[in-house]
């Protein structure tokens, strides 16, 4: 179980189940004491920070916590309404440890808590498909591998709400080759190549849905703020919640109309509850269900970034995200790259990086199997960037700029790691180019020095160069750390 509660009071518990059965309401002065959902026994809690634990007991009670690793007691008082909240200072990484929570004669205990490094695994389809999701022995050997006791998982269940909730149940659980199985492939390896480099406790927070858009990750107040778009949407959420109810998990039948593209609702179900709970950053996988909406998104996912910043109130903690793969999207042949071209954009934002997935997509199925890489190369941001790995090489090749020299244009790169070199050794590939009429033609491109030179006999006067712009595009330009360059362009033609 993940916890346990002790009512000592015998009037207390015939009060509440008169309160409970009669009328449907517990009164704040007579509420049994409780814990926010994401804690429990086997957590991993972020080291050396102070952690808010929060729940609800007796209205103006005083709240005790005892934790194994201090001698010093943390003391809280709940509210008129029987809210409390309390900062709980942590150790080094380590464990295990216990935690007791105590109030009016209550307790609840918790055991087998580690101290270590936290992250939420955040997205759609791609982050929360599942180790076993492409068959067993796919990721044989990594699974028969997974005795990792110190690695721990938490799954969000996935919950549309159509109004903010104050809580989410759920447990953790300690990694296994049983209990991995069902955890997210991307986060698993993330979290387990942090562990093997780090050699300390890791807790896992999965919080995903697959084919989610990123406006239901977003609070309604930021959407009404800055995108009205979606106010028709939003105005309509509180008559559905007055005809059917307010949450709705997944597989559960909804009203029509109303899924996990559905503004807010995601956020309202899935992340609010979470908030102020302590970690030390983000990955992020997704975009595929925005792919009809690039401009749109350009502005959206900084400013889901931002919310869930302001919202946590703990600076700007790392954000790592994946660029979508390659995939023949059907709307438009060119769908993708303006996607990819919005998901780069979103570099500008501070503490945020970004993996590129240009050489390990499928044209034709839009959850490739390679889960590893994608895992190992956001680490390789977290180790570089938070964990004082310099010598990592985080990133592929991305464009900076380039320079049209006659009938040529040379570009060059950030990211070039020891040097740039095709991942399979053959010529250059994907690189177009065009003139003022705007009608891009197949180019030749070769590595000089550290820059790319593309030209092309057809165009004299070229004015721009694309690279891997067709949605489905494989193309081969790498770094010799054997990280993909991220498709671009060097014009800003609006998008078609």
């Amino acid at each position: 179980m993940r916890c346990r509660y002790r009512v000592t009071h015998a009037v207390l518990a015939c009060a509440l189940f008169c309160l409970t059965h009669i009328t449907g309401v517990v009164a704040a002065d007579t509420q049994p004491l409780s814990v926010a959902g994401i804690f429990g026994d086997h957590m991993v809690l972020q080291q050396q920070t102070a952690n808010t634990i929060w729940g609800k007991s007796a209205a103006n009670e005083t709240v005790t916590i005892d934790v194994s690793w201090s001698q010093d007691d943390v003391t809280t008082v709940a509210d008129a309404a029987g809210n409390w909240r309390a900062s709980v200072q942590t150790p080094s990484a380590g464990g295990p440890f216990q935690l007791t929570i105590a109030s009016a004669g209550d307790r609840i205990e918790w055991n087998d808590i580690y101290v270590g490094e936290v992250w939420i695994c955040s997205g759609q389809s791609n982050m929360q498909w599942r180790m076993r999701g492409f068959g067993v022995d796919h990721f044989a050997e990594d699974v028969a591998k997974a005795d990792r006791p110190r690695i721990r998982f938490c799954e969000i269940p996935a919950t549309i709400a159509l109004e903010g909730q104050d809580d989410v149940k759920n447990a953790w659980s300690v990694c296994t080759p049983e209990s991995v199985l069902n955890f997210s492939a991307v986060g698993y390896f993330f979290g387990s190549r942090l562990y093997e480099e780090l050699d300390v406790p890791i807790g896992l927070v999965s919080c995903n849905w697959g084919g989610s858009s990123a406006e239901a990750w977003v609070s309604p107040e930021v959407l009404r703020k800055q995108f009205p778009e979606f106010n028709e949407v939003l105005d309509g959420l509180p008559a559905i919640a007055e005809k059917t109810g307010v949450t709705y998990n997944r597989g559960q039948a909804k009203p029509k109309g109303l899924n996990q593209r559905t503004p807010s609702v995601l956020y309202n179900g899935m992340v609010r509850p979470l908030i102020p709970f302590a970690f030390r950053g983000v990955v992020w996988y997704q975009g595929e269900s925005n792919v009809k909406n690039p401009v749109q998104y350009r502005t959206l996912f900084p400013a889901m970034i931002e919310d869930w910043r302001q919202r946590w109130g703990r600076g700007d903690f790392p954000f790592y995200f994946v660029q979508i793969a390659p995939f023949a999207y059907k709307t438009n042949p060119m769908s993708a790259a303006f996607l990819r071209e919005a998901q780069t954009m979103a570099l500008s934002v501070p503490k945020t990086g970004m993996v590129v997935t240009m050489d390990i997509g499928n044209v034709s199925n839009i959850h490739p199997k390679p889960k590893k890489p994608v895992g190992e190369r956001l680490a390789k941001l977290a180790l570089a960037r938070d964990y004082g790995m310099s010598d990592i090489v985080d990133s592929g090749p991305l464009y900076k700029s380039h320079t049209i020299d006659g009938s040529s244009v040379r570009i060059e790169f950030t990211g070039i790691g020891s040097g740039l070199v095709t991942r399979d050794g053959k010529e250059l590939t994907h690189f177009t180019i065009a003139g003022e009429d705007q009608n891009f033609v197949e180019a030749n491109a070769v590595i000089d020095g550290d820059t790319v030179v593309v030209s092309s006999e057809n165009v004299s006067a070229p004015v721009s160069v694309r690279y891997g712009w067709g949605s489905g595009d494989m193309p081969n330009l790498s770094n010799k750390e054997g990280l993909p360059a991220s498709s671009f362009r060097t014009d800003d033609w609006p998008v078609k």
